[in-house]
């Protein structure tokens, strides 16, 4: 496959998304992407072969974790940050709709202890209902658009447990109005959305990975599960 510049890889994203919307198939795009890389990590344009910064930096701030704990890692990509939870003791499940990109992590870490599946974010496993003590949720939510988001939040916080925590990784926008994307960036609203499933805010951090374009907005947000279950 002949490899995309910066910026037509991220024409050719949008069009994937675009003609997966037309098909009414919002997520089918993903493992287009991950099969047509043919093994190319600079053909996927969040593949950084390092765990996220600010879930690494969050993770250093908080140990000692107690070993076994349940991890999910949502929308894994190719296995950084399942990683990086194992290496400090979690018991991690990862997962991704692609096939392909379940079968690249399971190459990269041939002796890893992460339990790597392919799932779908719309047809999640019963058994993973209020399962897990953190679940780590980075651009999953934005790469899907406005008329999934509801359920798309409602699956999110399903799996986080009583006194559990999600961390979440996103863009944001200043506006409810609908936005061009992908990525089709948060609302306050929609943040506040988790909170309607029994999640409350601990700690919001709002960032940029690239200070030449201020006007994209991130944020790191650490959410914990109030006891009563939903």
């Amino acid at each position: 496959m002949a490899e995309k510049q910066s910026g037509n890889l991220q024409n050719y994203v949008k069009q994937l998304a675009t003609e997966a919307l037309e098909k009414e198939q919002p997520s089918a795009w993903f493992e287009i992407l991950y099969a047509q890389a043919e093994g190319d990590v600079t053909q996927i344009p969040w593949a950084k072969l390092t765990p996220h910064p600010y879930l690494q930096t969050w993770l250093n701030n908080h140990q000692p974790f107690m070993k076994g704990q349940k991890a999910l890692i949502i929308g894994c990509g190719l296995g950084d940050d399942a990683e990086a939870l194992a290496k400090l003791g979690f018991d991690v499940t990862a997962f991704d709709i692609s096939p392909t990109a379940i079968s690249w992590c399971q190459r990269r870490f041939p002796d890893s202890s992460v339990n790597y599946v392919v799932a779908d974010l719309f047809a999640l496993p019963l058994e993973w209902h209020l399962a897990f003590d953190f679940v780590f949720e980075c651009r999953n939510i934005q790469a899907l658009p406005l008329n999934v988001r509801s359920a798309v939040i409602s699956a999110v916080t399903s799996l986080v447990k009583p006194g559990g925590k999600l961390l979440l990784i996103t863009r944001i926008r200043d506006t409810e109005a609908e936005p061009s994307g992908p990525p089709w960036s948060l609302s306050d609203s929609e943040l506040q959305h988790l909170e309607s499933f029994g999640l409350q805010q601990v700690e919001k951090i709002v960032f940029s990975d690239h200070p030449q374009e201020m006007d994209i907005k991130q944020v790191r947000i650490e959410y914990q599960r109030q006891n009563s279950q939903r």
